[in-house]
């Protein structure tokens, strides 16, 4: 394990806890805006089992995200959501466990590094996952979520060779977010053997919870990805069932199957 040690923030925090404690970690995804509800909908995945949530800041160009998610920025962007708008709102939030939001570098940078960090730190948000900003030139970012007490997510893909691993984990806060296929976000019908062949490889590099996502839809897939992963994000399948109208009740029964899953 190449890791060197170091502080753990607010989101890592939380997660180290539930890990040691022998939980499985789960994190649900939600698109911010894209109803009126959507602050219900993170009160109630919190309440049904999460141990932290990611809420997506609409963009429109979302280049890690599938189809399900891309229809939902659009009709967040289309309510008149902004990035602004969602930081401030989760600011009143009071879910009880970390939130991290998921962006791309476009908006961070239009609000300007430092003010975006300290904005997220204002509103109580815990991590920031930004897939488009790569290890090499995230060095301004990293530096200003570190300085406001904001975990900068990094991500590693199944091409990403060893050394480069090594040193993506090293730099990771709060998680390392392991992108379980090559491809865009999205429900598939069964857990690919990358996902779990990049766990295994990043739980080699770092003692920081890995977490798959991309591609996880079932409690099945959950619990077969944990298997090898500290945990899972999930957002398509959630977000699918949100923009069919299930609402937060709905999110609430397909999260809480999610935690009966991994606590079997």
């Amino acid at each position: 394990m190449s890791e060197q040690l170091h502080e753990a923030g607010p989101l890592e925090k939380v997660l180290r806890e539930q890990r040691e404690r022998g939980r499985k970690l789960l994190v649900p995804y939600v698109t911010g805006g894209y109803d009126d509800d959507w602050l219900d909908v993170v009160r109630a995945v919190a309440a049904a089992g999460a141990d932290a949530i990611e809420v997506g800041l609409p963009f429109s160009d979302p280049v890690m995200d599938g189809p399900v998610i891309q229809a939902a920025s659009v009709q967040a962007l289309g309510r008149g959501t902004t990035p602004a708008g969602i930081i401030a709102a989760l600011a009143n939030a009071d879910v009880g466990i970390p939130i991290a939001v998921m962006s791309y570098v476009n908006p961070i940078a239009h609000l300007g590094y430092r003010r975006c960090a300290m904005s997220l730190a204002a509103s109580h948000i815990a991590g920031a996952i930004v897939p488009d900003l790569p290890l090499d030139e995230a060095d301004e970012w990293r530096a200003e979520a570190l300085s406001a007490g904001v975990d900068a997510v990094q991500l590693v893909a199944p091409t990403t060779p060893d050394d480069r691993l090594a040193r993506i984990c090293a730099a990771s806060r709060g998680f390392v977010y392991a992108i379980g296929l090559l491809g865009v976000t999205g429900e598939r019908g069964a857990v690919a053997d990358s996902a779990l062949l990049l766990a295994k490889r990043a739980k080699l590099m770092t003692d920081t919870p890995v977490l798959v996502g991309v591609g996880i839809s079932t409690p099945d897939q959950a619990v077969s990805v944990s298997a090898v992963a500290d945990g899972v994000i999930v957002g398509s399948a959630l977000m699918r069932r949100l923009l069919e109208g299930e609402g937060p009740s709905g999110a609430a029964v397909f999260v809480q199957a999610l935690r009966d899953g991994l606590d079997a």
